[in-house]
């Protein structure tokens, strides 16, 4: 394999999105909105996402701007938005959600262009409806808010944007660059866009949950992996990915299955008490600079043994960066009809073994990597025997 000269990729590349006809859609959405974390202290996290994983401070709430019991910052990298919420004083729901669940996503928003028919769609199909379809105002204009309930305390707040200028939502201050700026030499920023939010339900339940996505959201199955396609000589899990119609919001959705020893899913239940996400893709034009920048910056990679490499460009034929280089930054490469991909996971990004992240580059493939399953959950399970959780 050698190195490729490319174009940069557009968005629709970047996230594997394809055509779809809007009108024939009964929960139509435009993408991915935010991600909302919950954690024990916003302002560090926000630092070490800001300097770790290169995004941008753009928004803050806190008790300076009227909210009395949460602090919050919103950071960028492209169109891919995060939000950080922790408790400003002891006693609150934000609180005891961390309590509960350490550091991890409560929310999953979404975009969409009419909250109301997407709430009475949903509503009609059986979801819980957790708030109201509500306006929230500013001088900067209208945005409309609900929300939908999904496994464990996720949620699906639904947000129509179409009427706001503002720089997040009603209440958000921008906000003064105040940490850590990248090294001149990195990238731009290390992704553009959120690719895929995994999900980790309970033994039993992952066929539920696809079809509350089925039935109550309008979302379609894309692919499915059971038996041998995630399995290692100690365990094992069953997954399946619903998506919407234009394939910019995906959802994996994974549950652990018999095996010898306890499996990163049963791990990630028991540490974070119950189902939640588990890990968030994030859609990068370049994971030779990403992996390069944010190792500098401290980020911790999952391994991936020499082994693997011995083989590769057999298995996936010519891509963009030499084997080497691959081998050097351990990144995995995957290939099937549609066309390839690169990836590689980091280690959990809190104390808890629980939430994760990956670095993707898609090349015309609409996969995730099915034949580095085995690779990537024996590393996963090396992790867990330090931990001693396996």
């Amino acid at each position: 394999m050698t190195e490729l000269a490319q174009q940069p990729l557009t968005e629709e590349e970047l996230v594997g999105a394809v055509a779809h006809d809007v009108a024939a859609d009964p929960f139509p959405v435009r993408g991915m909105d935010h991600v909302r974390f919950r954690v024990g202290n916003a302002r560090q996290a926000a630092h070490w996402y800001a300097s770790a994983f290169g995004m941008q401070v753009v928004a803050y709430r806190g008790p300076e701007t009227g909210s009395r019991d949460a602090v919050e910052y919103v950071l960028t990298s492209g169109r891919a938005r995060f939000v950080l919420t922790a408790e400003a004083h002891a006693g609150t729901e934000i609180g005891e959600h961390v309590r509960r669940h350490g550091d991890g996503v409560h929310d999953l928003a979404l975009e969409v262009p009419d909250v109301d028919a997407a709430v009475a769609y949903a509503r009609s199909h059986g979801a819980s409806v957790l708030v109201e379809p509500h306006d929230v105002h500013d001088e900067s204009g209208t945005v409309r808010l609900a929300a939908l309930a999904t496994y464990g305390e996720t949620r699906h707040t639904l947000v129509d944007r179409s009427r706001y200028g503002g720089v997040f939502l009603p209440g958000f201050a921008p906000a003064t660059p105040t940490f850590q700026a990248k090294p001149a030499h990195h990238p731009k920023r290390y992704f553009q866009a959120i690719d895929h939010c995994v999900g980790n339900v309970e033994l039993g339940r992952m066929d539920e949950w696809v079809g509350f996505y089925n039935r109550a959201m309008g979302f379609t199955n894309m692919k499915e992996f059971v038996g041998d396609d995630i399995a290692t000589e100690y365990s094992s899990l069953m997954s399946k990915v619903v998506t919407n119609g234009n394939h910019r919001v995906k959802f994996p959705l994974n549950e652990p299955s018999q095996g010898r020893r306890k499996s990163q899913i049963d791990e990630y239940l028991e540490f974070y008490g119950g189902p939640g996400v588990q890990h968030i893709a994030l859609a990068t034009g370049d994971i030779v600079g990403s992996v390069r920048a944010m190792r500098e910056m401290g980020v911790e990679f999952l391994e991936t043994p020499d082994s693997y490499y011995d083989t590769l460009p057999e298995l996936v034929g010519e891509v963009r960066h030499p084997v080497e280089v691959l081998r050097e930054l351990k990144i995995q490469a995957d290939r099937d009809e549609d066309g390839y991909l690169l990836q590689i996971f980091t280690k959990p990004v809190q104390d808890r073994p629980t939430v994760f992240f990956e670095l993707i580059e898609r090349h015309g493939s609409l996969g995730f990597g099915k034949n580095n399953f085995k690779a990537l959950f024996e590393a996963i399970e090396r992790e867990q025997a330090k931990r001693g959780n396996l």
